[in-house]
């Protein structure tokens, strides 16, 4: 049976992952931070598709939740064949006004967690000449502000980098750049939604069977949603001046009720 291991798997497009995946008849592994929400999600999984689920509490802000996550992809007797990174999070207010701490706690989530977890899991996959890697970012990768859309580009740079180095060996990697999903992202970070027009949600749903659409086909980005594709399309032939302004608005966005 085949193994997934998904980072921030008990809500929005994680644990979207973790249905589709079980609906698949994937074997699964959890990971999240909160205990009771990860033994919740693995009951409902097994009684809705009587999938094998385990649970590993790790906060990926952390040296020791990385480690922790680390040894489980390691672990040649049971291997993992797909990796979701997907864990991560947002804060509220411009640069200069969040606390540096937050800021390199984000750092650590999105940039050094999926560094580690996916050199951890790259050496059995290339062993057996087969596995993916998903690496969650977002299309704010796409339009320079701050520290959240230049660890989400970094995302896409390294995945894409690391992608062309496993040419050959069976393995795919892909970014994910979803735009704004219906998850728990802006509540967690108190950023208000309320200018935030209805044509511009997708599901969470949408964008994980879009995203396993694109791995199938072997491409290095997906970008869910006709709207958010050509976004992108645009964003990468604006000029880097007429980028910043408009996520400075897209930002104001965010942060309006």
């Amino acid at each position: 049976m085949t193994t997934a291991l998904i980072t921030g798997a008990t809500a929005g497009i994680g644990a979207a992952f973790a249905g589709r995946l079980a609906r698949s008849g994937y074997r699964l592994v959890l990971v999240a931070r909160d205990t009771e929400r990860l033994e919740r999600a693995s009951a409902d999984l097994h009684a809705r598709y009587g999938t094998e689920v385990e649970v590993l509490t790790a906060d990926l802000a952390t040296d020791e939740g990385i480690a922790t996550v680390e040894a489980r992809l390691a672990d040649a007797e049971r291997p993992v064949d797909l990796l979701i990174n997907n864990a991560g999070f947002g804060n509220k207010g411009a640069f200069g006004t969040v606390p540096l701490q937050d800021e390199l706690d984000m750092l650590k989530v999105h940039v050094e967690a999926i560094l580690r977890l996916t050199t951890a899991a790259l050496p059995g996959m290339r062993e057996r000449g087969r596995g993916a890697i998903v690496n969650v970012a977002s299309v704010a990768a796409f339009l320079p502000r701050g520290t959240y859309g230049a660890s989400k580009a970094w995302v896409v740079s390294f995945t894409q980098g690391v992608l062309r180095d496993l040419g050959g060996t069976g393995v795919r990697m892909m970014a994910l750049c979803p735009g704004f999903t219906r998850t728990e992202f802006h509540q967690r970070a108190g950023m208000g939604t309320g200018n935030i027009p209805s044509w511009s949600w997708l599901s969470a749903e949408r964008v994980v069977n879009e995203a396993m659409r694109d791995l199938a086909r072997g491409r290095s980005v997906s970008v869910p949603g006709k709207r958010y594709k050509l976004a992108v399309a645009v964003a990468r032939v604006l000029p880097s001046g007429k980028l910043g302004g408009l996520s400075s608005k897209a930002a104001r966005t965010y942060r309006t009720n």
